[in-house]
């Protein structure tokens, strides 16, 4: 398998892991010789109630006997898609009630600048220096990292940026800017949280010039804060959220929730203003709704915060300088990238996988399932600071 992977299979890096897997249950995953590995990383954040949750497994088997796709998004109304946006909108705080359903995250980024400019009319949009929102056409236009983006100009225009937590910058949201989009906890630039009200400040600037903020919670998002959103930890509401990874327990899916008010103009002048043929997909509504519920319904979320708390405690090791993030969206910066080049590749031949940040090299991703327990967390850390111990030596 691994010889047909690379292939067969179109790479996205010159040096995959390619761990061979055979299965995977709860916080592991097991390659194609049994050997189990604990997963810290959760898909990037994507396996919500770790792997293979009875409860999601369940959902997906009962709706894929009674339909699949019957037709385009938006046309029929499908069960686990309605009540799916009907749980959203009861979770959401006012106005944000209407929620448009996608294929992934960077979908709906894409939706969601679409949206920005259709409803206030204006061009205009402004993004974070060092964010990450995706990798199609828009959301690539976003980044400010010009060896990703120099091979596919042009790009879509009238882009500009400003410094995630430098008040200064919030001047250059202007009367002619549509859009500004954040991610809530700023993920590949290395777990940044927002500070001093900041979100808060940007969303009152908006509000000042007439612009819509749009919020990226597809990494913080569903509960991986301690919150259902990372943005309820900061006391504001956007315009717009965008959705994505840990929603679907792991399926493919992302959306974009705004007020009906905004989001009804997507459905004329144009009609048709964002369309998407598999996007809502009952199957994979199925799968997302029985993950809310679940979040919903037991204590995951504030075993979240008590679990972060014995991380800090256990990750404590002269390598490590600081630790990033909130809940289980967490990232050790070590002293150099060299360093979490060999934890990562070192742990998963101990059996515990890690994985690194998009654009912070001397970052370690730490993304477990809300569900891992104590004692997983326990296993997992100790491993860490044997390698870090070995390192030293």
């Amino acid at each position: 398998m691994r010889q047909d992977f690379f292939k067969y299979q179109a790479q996205t890096s010159p040096h995959p892991l390619a761990l061979e897997v055979s299965h995977a249950q709860g916080s592991y995953i097991f390659d194609s010789a049994n050997e189990k590995y604990l997963d810290f990383v959760a898909g990037v954040s994507a396996c919500t109630l770790g792997h293979c949750h009875p409860r999601v497994v369940n959902a997906i088997k009962q709706q894929a006997e009674k339909y699949l796709h019957v037709m385009v998004y938006g046309e029929y109304a499908q069960g686990p898609a309605v009540e799916l946006c009907r749980l959203l909108a009861s979770q959401l705080p006012a106005p944000l009630d209407k929620t448009y359903l996608t294929n992934s995250g960077t979908e709906a980024i894409e939706g969601a600048l679409k949206l920005a400019r259709r409803y206030t009319g204006k061009t205009g949009i402004i993004a974070a220096k060092n964010a990450y929102h995706g990798n199609t056409m828009g959301s690539l236009s976003l980044m400010t990292y010009e060896e990703r983006q120099k091979p596919f100009r042009p790009l879509i225009g009238d882009v500009s940026w400003i410094e995630f937590n430098k008040e200064e910058d919030l001047l250059k949201i202007s009367e002619n800017t549509a859009g500004v989009i954040l991610e809530s906890i700023q993920g590949g630039a290395g777990f940044i949280q927002p500070e001093k009200n900041y979100l808060k400040k940007v969303k009152s600037r908006c509000e000042e010039v007439g612009a819509l903020l749009i919020l990226d919670e597809i990494q913080p998002g569903f509960g991986r804060t301690g919150k259902l959103f990372g943005f309820e930890n900061y006391d504001m509401v956007p315009d717009i959220v965008v959705m994505g990874k840990g929603m679907g327990g792991g399926m493919p899916i992302g959306a974009f929730t705004s007020s009906s008010e905004i989001m009804d103009t997507l459905s004329d002048n144009p009609k048709m203003g964002h369309i998407t043929t598999f996007g809502g997909n009952p199957v994979i509504a199925a799968a997302a709704l029985a993950t809310l519920q679940e979040l919903i319904e037991g204590d995951l979320l504030e075993q979240t915060l008590q679990k972060e708390e014995l991380f800090r405690k256990l990750l404590v090791h002269p390598l490590i300088k600081e630790i990033r993030g909130r809940g289980l969206m967490l990232a050790p910066i070590l002293k150099s990238e060299k360093i979490v080049n060999e934890l990562v590749i070192r742990a998963q031949a101990k059996g515990l996988i890690l994985f690194w940040l998009l654009f912070e090299g001397k970052a370690v991703r730490i993304t477990p399932p809300l569900t891992i327990s104590m004692d997983e967390i326990k296993k997992g850390c100790g491993i860490i600071i044997e390698i870090l111990d070995e390192i030293m030596q």
